[in-house]
């Protein structure tokens, strides 16, 4: 479990990575004490509508915590092929979201009806994987919709990422995992770091 004050430090990190490339023209890796290797979420949204300009990460963890960080913060901010790349104009008006992962779990059932019990919204994020085709939501994402997603809304959402059709996590031959993350983000440009769910 990551505390208050690591999140702070991984949120500076996300935006000095990205303020350090405006400089030196090129991503440069800093050393950091976060050597545990972690999946990791690095989400960009303007500020103060909340609109979100980039989202990249790495599901597994495969990279030590402090530079898959790193990676992601700037394939987050320059990478992203649903967004034109970051603006240096743009830095003082975005802020930072950082979702550290637990691992993914592979969701065992008998009968698909059984995930509507087996996901809980705003804790569970989904992975949904058949072939080819993947798509992940992290948990947060249900929560930013009015009404909030239910389950099902959930899990029709991640087969749309994967590419699938909707009510593709009926068939069996799909398979969904669920993880956790601990979420942390700036309330403003540069300001405050809050911890918005564990």
């Amino acid at each position: 479990m990551l505390s208050t004050r690591d999140g702070e430090e991984l949120i500076k990190l996300a935006r000095r990575t990205i303020e350090e490339y405006f400089k030196q023209g090129k991503l440069k890796i800093r050393k950091t004490r976060f050597n545990e290797k972690r999946g990791v979420f690095v989400s960009i949204h303007t500020y103060p509508d909340h609109n979100l300009r980039g989202c990249i990460g790495y599901p597994y963890p495969v990279l030590p915590l402090g530079e898959a960080l790193q990676k992601a913060s700037f394939s987050a901010a320059f990478q992203d092929t649903r967004f034109l790349p970051l603006t240096k104009e743009e830095l003082e008006h975005v802020v930072f979201e950082v979702s550290v992962l637990t691992e993914p779990k592979l969701i065992k059932v008998k009968n698909p009806r059984e995930y509507l019990r087996m996901i809980e919204i705003g804790k569970d994020g989904l992975i949904v994987e058949h072939g080819m085709n993947k798509g992940l939501l992290l948990p947060q994402v249900p929560l930013q919709f009015k009404p909030r997603w239910d389950v099902q809304t959930f899990l029709e959402n991640t087969c749309m990422k994967a590419g699938l059709l909707p009510d593709m996590w009926l068939d069996p031959r799909i398979r969904i995992y669920k993880f956790q993350a601990q979420v942390f983000q700036e309330e403003t440009p540069s300001g405050r770091v809050i911890q918005t769910s564990n």
